[in-house]
């Protein structure tokens, strides 16, 4: 029983992970990521499809998707967050990611 009361549950970790002020707020951000990835699983076909490239080679599909489809993801992404009323957690999330890339290309 101390055992039960000693560790947290998912949400309470990623609550206090995240400097979140409820755990309804981590399960509304959760959805969001949800919801943000089975839209790009859904438009990502159709993307390939209208640019030409669903029976191109791997690594054209890669880079297609690193150009086309992950920059769509963060924007999708900054849209469900301003929906579901957590657009300030994202965008906060959204300036570190563009941080990290820019220090990783500053480093060469």
């Amino acid at each position: 029983m101390e055992e039960a009361q000693q560790k947290q549950s998912f949400l309470e970790r990623m609550k206090k992970k995240w400097g979140l002020t409820s755990v309804f707020q981590v399960v509304i951000i959760l959805v969001v990521f949800a919801l943000t990835g089975m839209t790009v699983v859904w438009i990502r076909p159709i993307i390939f499809q209208v640019l030409g490239i669903t029976n191109a080679n791997g690594w054209l599909k890669t880079i297609s998707y690193l150009v086309l489809v992950f920059p769509l993801y963060q924007v999708l992404l900054l849209a469900y967050g301003f929906v579901f009323g957590q657009f300030s957690f994202f965008w906060e999330k959204e300036k570190k990611l563009v941080n990290a890339v820019i220090r990783l290309f500053n480093r060469s």
